[in-house]
């Protein structure tokens, strides 16, 4: 039933968003229809808490009341615990629920009858309450977790449009349709379930969001092949981190592939995106004091600089501007390689963070442009550096182009680890041509990615797609890594017989000339000329 009910839940919840489409575009509303999923997810965790709590009082949290006997005391019990238990508070009034029967108004209980102009106004408590989520962590473990994580959500903005009443109207139908969806937190069969959807979602707004997309998306096939490489071999991991975290879904899919994750660490510049990442954990189960995520840059304002993780992975964006200060020469992030990464290309800068914060039985795994691979100057410097003096690099995969959200650029993996259990030589895989294309984007099958996997894994040299190069090789190639210098692709022309061909057009010459014949006889009974 887990599948079946994930594909209804992912259907509803899209055609739900779908309610805001027409009223602004895909970043807008892809921040108002999370926010209220989760808002809706924090009032139903929050109830079952409260509930599991009050049960043996025989009675429902959101039944109290301010006039109700000891109403006040249960308010507080309850208060206290949630705060250490689930981080943030909701008063019974405040519970999504209870606010979307308000916004209702007159309307029945039918959602596919829903009348706009019967609707009560409940912009104004909607937006308290949403700040009030904030406000109940002030003081506490968590306030960093909630601090301004509804910010993206304006409730005044004519965006949702002109006037508060159709604005208020617009948001009402919402809640009114989100609340007759069970996402059932109860069922521990479907824990993971809501998450999922939430993944569908954000993945369905990447699509839609173009350029844009690679800010806070990675995409799921990507991911599962990162978190894959990082994986290998490891049951457990102590901690997980990734500096340009996004929407945090890679982070999350790291998760999966182990049996348990202690602590998970991330970065992000962009605010919205930040927030997203924050939601995205707390919605996932992972409580607040096992993640850590901050909102900077990343190569300029580094958050977690004393800190090494066990697994790494990211999906920076391709080729972006840093500063490249002199300053960063003296940063022990990079002041060991004697060079910078240009200004107009950061991907080594990134290599290089990540590195510094690997444990020494870490792995980590980037996503790059192709031309990370060979480009001169600094960053040859840097792979000579990387490859020949530390002798970190354990991978090179080549993927498909045109499988990124807003780029058809070629992109490949490098996996890095401190520890290497094959010190001698790098494996090179090219698994740019296999893939299915899909409308206009190129998609990696299962197929696909579990061979990626098993061929790192394995090491396993298979023609023209996989080879394991000695060092002294690289070496001699100036430590220029394009996957064609090692893994060759040719595939030879078939021969060509001229012989039999000369026969063959001789053969059709004669057959031509008796056709000639034929036809002359033809025109010579209808008393024509011939056409030759």
């Amino acid at each position: 039933m887990t599948e079946e009910y994930k594909r209804l839940l992912e259907a509803q919840l899209w055609n739900i968003a779908n309610t805001l489409r027409g009223k602004m575009n895909a970043d807008e509303f892809r921040d108002y229809i999370l926010g209220f999923i989760f808002y809706k997810y924090l009032s139903e965790k929050m109830n079952h808490f409260a509930d599991a709590i009050l049960k043996q009082d025989g009675i429902q949290f959101r039944d109290i009341t301010p006039r109700m006997e000891n109403g006040g005391a249960f308010i507080e019990a309850i208060r206290e615990e949630a705060l250490e238990k689930l981080g943030y508070f909701l008063r019974p009034e405040e519970l999504f629920s209870e606010v979307a029967r308000r916004g209702m108004g007159e309307n029945e209980d039918d959602v596919d009858k829903f009348d706009e102009s019967k609707t009560h106004f409940i912009l104004e408590d909607l937006q308290k309450i949403l700040i009030n989520v904030q406000m109940s962590t002030m003081g506490t473990e968590s306030e960093e977790d909630y601090e301004n994580l509804f910010e993206d959500m304006d409730l005044n903005s004519t965006k949702l449009g002109k006037t508060a009443e159709v604005r208020n109207a617009i948001i009402a139908k919402v809640l009114t349709h989100l609340d007759k969806i069970d996402f059932k937190l109860s069922d521990i069969n479907e824990v993971d379930v809501l998450g999922d959807a939430y993944e569908y979602l954000i993945g369905q707004f990447a699509s839609g969001a173009g350029k844009k997309a690679g800010e806070f998306y990675t995409p799921q096939q990507v991911s599962t092949i990162l978190a894959k490489l990082v994986t290998t071999g490891k049951q457990k991991l102590k901690s997980v981190y990734d500096p340009t975290c996004g929407s945090g879904s890679l982070l999350l899919r790291v998760a999966r592939e182990v049996q348990d994750v202690g602590n998970f660490y991330g970065q992000e510049m962009n605010r919205t995106t930040y927030n997203l990442a924050r939601m995205n954990m707390i919605l996932h189960g992972v409580h607040y004091r096992r993640f850590d995520i901050k909102q900077d840059d990343t190569l300029e304002h580094p958050q977690h600089i004393d800190k090494q993780f066990e697994a790494i992975v990211a999906n920076p964006p391709f080729s972006a501007q840093w500063s490249a200060n002199p300053l960063f020469t003296s940063d022990d992030r990079f002041s060991q390689y004697g060079r910078l990464a240009p200004s107009s290309k950061a991907d080594f800068a990134f290599v290089q963070h990540m590195i510094y914060h690997l444990a020494d039985n870490g792995t980590m795994a980037i996503v790059l442009p192709h031309g990370a691979l060979f480009r001169g100057g600094a960053e040859q410097h840097i792979r000579r550096y990387l490859i020949e003096n530390k002798n970190y690099l354990d991978a090179v995969i080549g993927l498909p182009a045109n499988i990124f959200y807003g780029t058809s650029i070629p992109t490949c993996i490098l996996v890095f680890k401190k520890c290497r259990e094959n010190p001698d030589n790098i494996l090179f895989i090219d698994a740019s041509q296999h893939f299915e294309k899909v409308k206009t984007q190129n998609v990696l099958r299962k197929e696909d990615i579990d061979r990626i996997v098993d061929t790192y894994r394995n090491r396993t040299e298979i023609a023209k797609y996989s080879v394991a190069v000695a060092m002294q090789n690289i070496a001699s190639n100036d430590f220029n890594l394009n996957i064609p210098r090692y893994v060759d692709t040719f595939e030879a022309e078939a021969e060509i017989d001229i012989e039999a061909i000369a026969r063959e057009i001789h053969d059709l010459d004669a057959k031509m000339a008796q056709t000639d014949q034929t036809i002359a006889g033809f025109c010579k009974e209808l008393g024509i000329s011939a056409p030759f």
